[in-house]
């Protein structure tokens, strides 16, 4: 299962049927684990933690030192959670001193041309399409999706279950269950079709558009918004991820709706 093309430092640790393509290089402290492919012509730098069942296309290199000129040789890593899939030519930066590691979390899809720099933690069963461009410190939730070509400011968090439009330039926090879009980027409405499709019922979907519309849609500054949902609405799981993620929010969070 292992091309004899393959370059794989002896101190490397694959666990059983690893498939590894030729042409491809996996340096020393790198961990792989079972029934995992890595294509031809991947680069696997000291650091990378590969889980099970993953998938690494032609071209990837895994745990490159960050583009950060900060960084002074500390040991770091990046962690790869199980069925996570990397399509060409990804590139995925180990951390910095700053969090040690960089995460991309389970059931995972990262496309083509996907760029994740140093520190970045991304949860599970996140997409990131094609050439998408994620600066260092940036925070993706379970569930959200990136649209293709988009740009993510460093230190920007995006909420789980959230939908960012292709072509985003994302400056600012996108809130959970959204959906975001136009430039600069603004509330584009509830994501329902994604939280349909993930099991939310028709009642839980009404209340969360409920919590935006104070948010985004009754000309209130956040502060005042937030104070009314929690006078006006009842406490759920979903409104009170909402507050948590507003409060929490050190850039700010995206615009409110904008004709």
């Amino acid at each position: 299962m292992i091309s004899t093309m393959a370059h794989i430092d002896p101190k490397a640790d694959l666990g059983t049927n690893v498939h590894v393509d030729p042409f491809t290089m996996i340096h020393e402290n790198v961990v792989i684990g079972e029934n995992s492919w890595i294509g031809s012509n991947v680069t696997i730098f000291p650091g990378a933690r590969i889980g099970k069942n993953c998938k690494i296309f032609p071209g990837a290199v895994i745990a490159g030192i960050p583009q950060d000129l900060k960084f002074q040789g500390e040991d770091s890593t990046v962690v790869i959670g199980d069925n996570t899939t990397i399509r060409e030519c990804v590139t995925i930066s180990r951390g910095t001193v700053d969090k040690q590691t960089t995460i991309i979390g389970r059931n995972c899809l990262l496309m083509a041309y996907v760029h994740v720099a140093h520190d970045c933690v991304i949860g599970n069963h996140v997409i990131i399409a094609n050439s998408v461009q994620i600066a260092g410190h940036v925070s993706i939730d379970d569930w959200a999706i990136v649209g293709g070509s988009s740009a993510v400011h460093q230190f920007v968090k995006i909420g789980m279950h959230s939908m960012v439009s292709g072509g985003s330039l994302v400056r600012k926090d996108v809130p959970p269950f959204t959906k975001a879009a136009r430039e600069p980027l603004s509330y584009a409405g509830v994501n329902s079709l994604g939280l349909r499709r993930r099991g939310f019922s028709s009642d839980s979907i009404a209340h969360i558009q409920e919590v935006y519309r104070f948010l985004f849609l009754n000309s209130m500054n956040n502060s005042k918004a937030l104070e009314e949902i929690e006078v006006n609405l009842p406490a759920t799981k979903e409104r009170d991820e909402i507050l948590n993620f507003i409060r929490s929010s050190e850039r700010g969070v995206m615009k409110g709706y904008i004709n």
